[in-house]
């Protein structure tokens, strides 16, 4: 009896450089189903299937065997599938034949979570220890006690926590590396700007993405909560420093300034931002965001190219696909 070929990654099948009608199975995680209309007014599904190392997406129109299936699907299902590889408009996009849902046994199987779930390439452990170091050098004491009440508060959760369901950081502890990321710019910026409070800076930076711990919830695929649908992170966020800091008696005009830094720190108001940054250290927090968040995707695109392959997928936050290839080596 021949054993059957194990089960390829999301990066190996992008990896086979568009060989067209190759069969393969895969274990996938279902991400998202969207039910849609085509121009001719036929259903279809567009499905996205992943695993730690990538994902792509599948078209199953209304007369296909496997629309109910998925469109019945619990919300963060794990599926076998069987399929050939296929592509639209330069992209993996596999023609299935057989899907099927692991059960509860399959699903307890040693290593699938962690095949499935993508986390940051840095140890949490290292990172988490890395943020306490940087509550601690705040010098302004209420500040600091603001800090470490949210952190007394949330610690876990933020610890775990994804940085965004698809655009940076979007994976178990992106929530907690963006942070210290940001931190780490920041404190080598700092020295720059003598203009800004390092220390008002340095807590808006450690604070500022603290309400996406109950913005985001689920294990396997992440969601908006109730709450993250119905206020959002900012807001969210507000509401844990401004109960901190009252806690730790901050001073009330550092409060509000503390208080405009996690209100403007999505930068533009179209992109969430209650407030345009309107002091020193907004500016510089926000800036320091969005730099962070840009090459949180330039590093996750770098991780998951496939070898050989010379730009990556179109990155929405980007607004284009990025040069993967290495640099030549000088001769």
């Amino acid at each position: 009896m021949v054993d059957s070929p194990p089960p390829m990654t999301v990066r190996e099948l992008k990896a086979l450089e568009h060989r067209t009608g190759l069969p393969f199975t895969s274990v996938l995680l279902v991400r998202n189903v969207t039910a849609k209309t085509s121009k001719n007014d036929s259903p279809y599904l567009s499905i996205e299937l992943g695993d730690k190392t990538g994902a792509f997406g599948v078209t199953c129109f209304s007369d296909s065997p496997q629309f109910d299936f998925f469109k019945n699907l619990p919300e963060s299902a794990v599926v076998r599938i069987e399929a050939r590889t296929d592509y639209y408009q330069g992209r993996l996009s596999p023609r299935l034949s057989t899907v099927v849902q692991l059960t509860g046994e399959q699903l307890a199987e040693p290593g699938l979570f962690e095949s499935l779930v993508e986390i940051a390439p840095e140890d949490p452990n290292k990172l988490w220890e890395d943020l306490q170091g940087f509550i601690a050098n705040v010098g302004h004491p209420e500040l600091r006690a603001t800090v470490q009440a949210v952190f007394a508060d949330i610690g876990e959760a933020f610890k775990n926590s994804p940085a965004a369901i698809a655009m940076h950081h979007a994976y178990r502890h992106g929530l907690l590396e963006h942070t210290v990321h940001m931190a780490r710019a920041a404190r080598a910026l700092l020295p720059l700007y003598p203009e800004i409070d390092p220390d008002l800076a340095m807590a808006g930076v450690l604070l500022h993405d603290t309400g996406k711990v109950s913005e985001y919830e689920g294990t396997l695929v992440t969601q908006r909560s109730r709450k993250g649908l119905l206020q959002g992170h900012v807001v969210l966020g507000y509401q844990l420093v401004r109960k901190a800091g009252l806690k730790a008696k901050l001073d009330a005009d550092r409060l509000e300034r503390l208080e405009h830094i996690i209100l403007s720190h999505q930068g533009e108001l179209e992109y969430g931002a209650a407030v345009m940054a309107a002091t020193p250290e907004a500016v510089f927090v926000s800036m320091v965001d969005n730099l962070d968040a840009r090459m949180g995707m330039v590093q996750r695109a770098l991780r998951q190219a496939a070898e050989g392959d010379e730009f990556s997928e179109r990155l929405p936050g980007l607004n284009a696909a990025l040069l993967t290839r290495k640099p030549a080596s000088p001769t």
